[in-house]
This record gives structure tokens, C-alpha cells and sequence, in this order.
């Protein structure tokens, strides 16, 4: 018996059963290809169905020519799409699990770009959006009723193709969402000014959909719960629109989320990260579905079979989104049912490889879990025909990495860390601000090597001594960095610290203090913030155009904003070149004008890393097959650490 008996009890919405609980919402994976699902898209999903999914919602699929861009988004604007769409809904049902699709439009949230040129976006009324810096037309009545009517025809489409229902998106600020909203909708005909006129565009929406659906399939809305962006829908609101289609039996359930797309407040919402709380979305999910009287689904940091047992058990909702725990784990369902929830690669929430990737307009990933979104590439280790003997040195992300992907393949494999722990790097990430549950990147990496059965040595660094003893077949290096400390004019007799001494409690900084921070990512704005909570006056000096420049966008903001709650002051264009007792001089990175911080105590130094190659120097004259992965052949991110981990592994 399943110590998940909610989770893993069946669920009917409308003439659908849907065998548990655990939904994987509509997520833009950006596997399309060429408009259509492509193989990639189909691997993709068929993953998370035959890791024991209840339902999957594909993503936002463009019906009308007004929302298309250069994006490789899914389109469904013409019956091209059916027999993609069909493989996909055969691939998804052959292991039981159901999908409907998603239809939606952006309106004014985005840049619509094409060919490096800005689009027109259209929107109820001439309101700009607050993220994209975009300025829409209104529509006129006569293309509001041509999108209202290629909806129906794509709805034909998913119908023809044999997906079990439909869900439109009137979540985030988008086009819905908007003709909803009194504040954006200002229009003063029949798809504006009173509530049923702004209610008008969905429900008309709705009825095609239907009518191209037919009356068997489901039918649902996704919409936030709040938008939490100033202007945007509130609670009631909502509630009186979902209440409203209830009435009109228009719809079969409601898809809760929360937060909005057309701000740079709300949006962290969207993919929230590690910083917000577990399932802190479904109380008002709960709220909306004692209102409202229909099956409410939730998603919102629903990362492990407890969580949404608690959730369901609360009477909160009726389903769980748990979609980053899928792109971690898609077996995460099948272990929870087994009972195997230690076996379960838990989400972190770092949002790296899913939305970061999402957002750099690449396909999506996980750092944890490189086969996402290259099932087909990666998706099944083959055993080696003749097992060696391997010894892995560095026991961070990408030695781990190499490490199980080695055992996998049926190697004998040791794994060497001169550190009494293992981890690396992340056991100094987890120590920032609301960033322990980074460490989950290594409790998890630890538990599957144990289940691998790779031999890991603690305390135990390597040299040429240690291969010349072991007499391995190849050595995979992954030894790391160390920070990176230019030349600093007045640094030996200034108060100077690195990053890792700050984090490992090794320094004392003073009451006044300047973070120069190269990296432009999570250690200057964590460092950052770490000092200002401890009651110190913080300066943080980028060089770069603004604070955390290089992190995924959502979670910059997010942060950008507490920095600022807590007094940080942030100069950016700003490289450090000199100190002394009580001054930090910098530069500005393009006039090269000094800037000159007064009273600073202490200096911090978030300068990146070197490459450590002594080890990689040492083992060359053996003459032994090496393999290098992660910061000892160049330094970046976790991600790229276990990426390179994975295939040093399948190379030996």
C-alpha cells in the first residue's frame, strides 16, 4: 500500500479519469521544432508519462499569427501540427498517463520579436507592459473575433490528434488575463467597461474551444490566484471570473498559479525559486476552490510526494503541479508509489537549466539531470563490454557526476576528495542567504553513488604516487578552481578577503564594507546580502551593468529587490583596482573614470575562479588516459560541472 494515498488516488474531471494526482503543468520546453513536436518534444514528455505522471499539460501553443516570434515555441495554427501532436498524445497514453493541451497568447508581455525586429503586440487597450518596455495597439473588434475563432480551430486540432482535454491561459498578465483586468481593459464596446463585457473574451474563447472540442474532452482555465504586481488582478477578482464561468458550466476545473509576467515583482512567482516557501501557493488555491466549487489545481514548490500528500490532505486542491520535480526526477512519481522516496532527486530550485534556459531561448534542462530535454541523446547509459578500473579525483558536482555515470556503465570506480566532505563549491553556495537547499545538489549526488556503488575516500588527495599505487585504466580530473586574486594596488596592507573565507565564518569583516563582484551571478548579491542582514554597510561594486547579470532573470530581480529592502548600496559599471586602510578606488569599466568609495573597512572579493591544473599537470607524463569535467577546465556554473561530469563518465 502507497504511504501516498491521496496523491495516488484517481481523479475524474468530466469524463477524463486521471490515474493520481501529480500533474506536470505547461512549461515552454523549447524543444519544438520548426513549430511542431518534433522527436526531442515527444522523448521530453513520454519521460515524465512513463515515470508515472497523472497528467501532463503541454505548453503554451501559439494559435493566431499575432503571437508568433522567432522562439522555437509549439504552433497550432494549422493541421500541419495533428500528426506531431498525435504521436505525442500516443506516446504520452501508451504508458497511462493523460494530456491535454494549452492554448494561449501573450499580448503585450513580450518584445515579439522576428527576424531582430520588434513586432506589433496587441492588447484590449494602449496600457504598456512594464517588463518588455512594450507599447501595444489596442485590437480592433474584428481581430478579437478572428483569434476567438482560430482557438476553435486549434482546439479541433488537439481534439483530432486525441488529447484528452484543453486548458487556456488566463494566468500571468497575458492577452485573457488582460481583458479581464478593469485597470488594463479600458475599451468601451462590447469586450470592455462592465464585468461581463471584460468576461466577454474568455467566454468566448471557451465556447469555440468546446465546439472544436466536442463535448467529451476537458476543458479548464489557468489563472493566478493574485498577480502581485501592482495593476494587476487581485483575489477577489478572480474569484468573481471563476465563479462566473462556473455558473455558465464553461469550464471543468481551475489551474492555480500565481504571480504575473508583465512586472518584474510578480514574475518571480512564475518559476519561484528556493528562496519561497513549499507549496506557499496552495492556501490560496484552497481559498479560491471553497469559493468556486471546482476541482482546483495548484503548482507553486511542490517538489516531493510529502509535500503534496499535505497539500491534498489540507483539502486545499485537488491536484499537484509538481513539474520541476519531474524535470529533475520523471521516474519521481514511480519511486514515491514504490516507497523509494530516498531514491527521489529532489528539486532544488535553483531554476538554472529550466526557466534560465527558457530564458536564454535554448531547450530546457536540469542541472541535476542532464537527460532532461535530451532524452534521446542521453537517455539510456550502455554498459561497457569490458568494466576498468577508474579513479575519479574531486569530490564536487562533476567528480560525483563522472563518478555514478562511470559506476552506471558497469566500471569499478573510486572516487577520491582531499576534503573531509564531499561537495565542492556547493558546500560554500549553500552557505548564502536562503540558499540551503542548493546543498540538495550533493545530499542527492551522495545517495546515488552510494546506490552505485562507488568507493568514495575522504581526506584522500591525489598525486602521481596515488595513480602510479592504484594502477587505474583512467583517471577522470575534476579538481575544481581556486579563487581568482588579481593584482590589487594597496592590497597587503588593506583589510582584503576572499569570497570562501567570508562564507566559511575564516574572516571578520568590518562594519563597512565593498563586495567587488566580477562574477555578476549569486556570490556578490548572496555575499551581499549575508553582510547587510549581519547589521554592516554594504557597498556592492559590479563589474557589469547591474546586479546579478548573469543569474536567470527572475531570481535577479527577486534578489535585486531584497538587496534593496535591506540598504545595499549598488554601483555598477565598477572594477576594483586599488585599496588602502580606509578606501576602495575603482573604475568605471567604460569611461575609466575613478570612483572613489570612502570609509570602506574591509573589501570582499567575489572575482571568480582559476582553473586548479596542477593535478591535471602532475598525472600527464604517466602516459594514463585523463578526462577533465568542470571548473579545472574552466570555470562556470554547477551545471556545466555535471553536464561534463556525465560525459566524462560515458567516455571512460
Amino acid at each position: 500500500m502507497t504511504s501516498f494515498p491521496r496523491l495516488f488516488s484517481p481523479i475524474r474531471l468530466r469524463n477524463t479519469e486521471i490515474r493520481n494526482r501529480i500533474l506536470s503543468t505547461g512549461h515552454q520546453t523549447y524543444l519544438a521544432k520548426d513549430g511542431l513536436p518534433g522527436e526531442d518534444f515527444v522523448a521530453y514528455h513520454e519521460a515524465r508519462a512513463k515515470g508515472g505522471a497523472g497528467l501532463i499539460i503541454t505548453e503554451a501553443a501559439r494559435f493566431h499569427a499575432t503571437g508568433f516570434t522567432d522562439s522555437p515555441e509549439l504552433i497550432v495554427a494549422s493541421d500541419e501540427c495533428i500528426p506531431g501532436l498525435k504521436n505525442l498524445a500516443d506516446s504520452v497514453h501508451r504508458h497511462g498517463a493523460r494530456i491535454f493541451g494549452q492554448l494561449s497568447h501573450s499580448g503585450r508581455v513580450t518584445k515579439r520579436l522576428s527576424g531582430g525586429l520588434r513586432g506589433v503586440a496587441y492588447a484590449p487597450s494602449v496600457v504598456p507592459d512594464q517588463r518588455f518596455h512594450t507599447m501595444p495597439r489596442a485590437m480592433p473588434v474584428a481581430l478579437i473575433e478572428e483569434i476567438i475563432a482560430e482557438a476553435g480551430k486549434a482546439a479541433r486540432r488537439f481534439g483530432e490528434a486525441g488529447f484528452d482535454g484543453i486548458e487556456l491561459l488566463a494566468s500571468h498578465g497575458l492577452l485573457i488575463s488582460d481583458f479581464l483586468n478593469p485597470r488594463h481593459n479600458q475599451r468601451n464596446d462590447a469586450y470592455g467597461g462592465s464585468f461581463e463585457n471584460r468576461l466577454r473574451f474568455l467566454a468566448d474563447l471557451l465556447a469555440v474551444v468546446r465546439a472544436g472540442l466536442g463535448d467529451g474532452p476537458v476543458l479548464g482555465i489557468r489563472i493566478s490566484a493574485e498577480e502581485v504586481e501592482p495593476g494587476g488582478l487581485e483575489k477577489d477578482e478572480v474569484i468573481a471570473v471563476c465563479q462566473a464561468l462556473k455558473a455558465r458550466r464553461a469550464i471543468d476545473y481551475v489551474n492555480t498559479t500565481l504571480g504575473s509576467m508583465q512586472g518584474l515583482g510578480g514574475s518571480v512567482h512564475v518559476v519561484p525559486p528556493m528562496e519561497l516557501a513549499h507549496a506557499y501557493v496552495a492556501p490560496k488555491a484552497g481559498t479560491l476552490r471553497a469559493a468556486v466549487g471546482l476541482p482546483v489545481l495548484v503548482a507553486g514548490r511542490i517538489n516531493q510526494p510529502q509535500i503534496a500528500e499535505a497539500v491534498l490532505a489540507a483539502g486545499q486542491v485537488d491536484m499537484c503541479g509538481m513539474t520541476r520535480a519531474m524535470i529533475s526526477d520523471p521516474e519521481m512519481p514511480n519511486k514515491a508509489r514504490a516507497g523509494r522516496t530516498d531514491d527521489i532527486r529532489a528539486c532544488i530550485a535553483c531554476n538554472q537549466a529550466c526557466i534560465g534556459h527558457y530564458h536564454m531561448g535554448v531547450g530546457i534542462s536540469c542541472i541535476q539531470n542532464p537527460v532532461t530535454g535530451r532524452e534521446r541523446q542521453l537517455g539510456s547509459i550502455a554498459r561497457s563490454a569490458a568494466p576498468r578500473r577508474i579513479l575519479v579525483a574531486g569530490g564536487g558536482p562533476a567528480g560525483m557526476k563522472a563518478a555514478l555515470t562511470a559506476a552506471e556503465r558497469g566500471h569499478r570506480v573510486t572516487l577520491h576528495e582531499a576534503a573531509p566532505r564531499l561537495g565542492g563549491q556547493v558546500l560554500l553556495a549553500q552557505l548564502l542567504p536562503e540558499r540551503a537547499e542548493f546543498g540538495g545538489l550533493v545530499t542527492n549526488l551522495q545517495h546515488e553513488l552510494a546506490l552505485a556503488g562507488v568507493e568514495v575516500r575522504l581526506n584522500a588527495p591525489v598525486s602521481a604516487e596515488t595513480v602510479r599505487r592504484e594502477q587505474p585504466d583512467a583517471v577522470i580530473v575534476a579538481t575544481g578552481g581556486l579563487p581568482y586574486r588579481p593584482a590589487i594596488e594597496g592590497a597587503e596592507e588593506a583589510h582584503v578577503l576572499d569570497a570562501w573565507a567570508v562564507l566559511e565564518g575564516r574572516a571578520n569583516p568590518g562594519g563597512r564594507v565593498l563586495v567587488a563582484d566580477w562574477r555578476c551571478d549569486w556570490v556578490g548579491m548572496g555575499l551581499a546580502e549575508k553582510l547587510a542582514r549581519e547589521g554592516r554597510h554594504v557597498r556592492l561594486a559590479i563589474t557589469g551593468t547591474h546586479v546579478g547579470q548573469n543569474l536567470q532573470q527572475y531570481l535577479r530581480d527577486h534578489w535585486a529587490g531584497k538587496l534593496h529592502k535591506l540598504g545595499v548600496e549598488v554601483i555598477p559599471y565598477a572594477r576594483l583596482f586599488g585599496v588602502d586602510a580606509d578606501t576602495a578606488y575603482l573604475a568605471h569599466i567604460v569611461s575609466g573614470e575613478p570612483i572613489i568609495a570612502n570609509e570602506v573597512e574591509t573589501v570582499v572579493l567575489a572575482l571568480g575562479h582559476r582553473p586548479d591544473t596542477s593535478l591535471e599537470e602532475e598525472l600527464a607524463p604517466l602516459g594514463v588516459p585523463l578526462h577533465l569535467a568542470g571548473d579545472c577546465l574552466a570555470p562556470r556554473s554547477a551545471e556545466e560541472a555535471v553536464y561534463e561530469g556525465m560525459m566524462a563518465g560515458l567516455a571512460v
